[in-house]
């Protein structure tokens, strides 16, 4: 039997930060709802940037969640794939964790241990200068669809997990 692709889905991001939350709370939302099988890991990557590297150099597939400035209406959901995330993260620094996971992404790249399928599923912010508010309304009715846009990519490459049942 052929071993099962390691899988990363990750968040990033700063909860601390009104917007910058997204990537952490639509990994939160996902964790509670769904069992994954053993080779799948959500994480909380926060901003801690190179620290993840280790965990983005064993991925074969890597799913990330991020508040992403893309020039887009506030609210707007993306999703970019493969080669065109770096790009994007580069393309203008909303936070300061996207230089640190852009560079991340950029040295795994350069040694030869990136991830074989790449999806970031990113979110236009609409406020990120609000130290301890939460998501703008906006940007959290983007959780439910985001979580969906991540599901139905991870099936496509033959992964489904299974809804967790509901307290009661």
């Amino acid at each position: 039997m052929a071993t099962p692709p390691s899988v990363l889905v990750l968040g990033i991001g700063n909860v601390l930060w009104a917007d910058d939350g997204f990537g952490v709370r639509a990994i939160e939302a996902l964790q509670r709802r769904y069992r994954f099988p053993d080779h799948v890991t959500l994480m909380d990557g926060g901003t801690q940037g190179f620290y993840l590297m280790r965990h983005i150099q064993a991925a074969d597939i890597l799913v990330i969640f991020d508040a992403v400035d893309y020039g887009l209406p506030p609210g707007t959901l993306k999703q970019i794939e493969g080669e065109e995330i770096p790009k994007i993260l580069g393309a203008r620094k909303m936070s300061l964790h996207q230089t640190g996971f852009q560079e991340v992404l950029a040295l795994a790249g350069m040694l030869g241990d990136y991830p074989g399928h790449l999806l970031l599923i990113g979110v236009q912010p609409v406020e990120l200068e609000d130290f301890g508010g939460g998501l703008r309304p906006a940007v959290k009715r983007q959780i439910e669809p985001a979580i969906g846009m991540a599901l139905d990519y991870l099936e496509r490459l033959g992964i489904k997990p299974l809804p967790r049942r509901a307290a009661g």
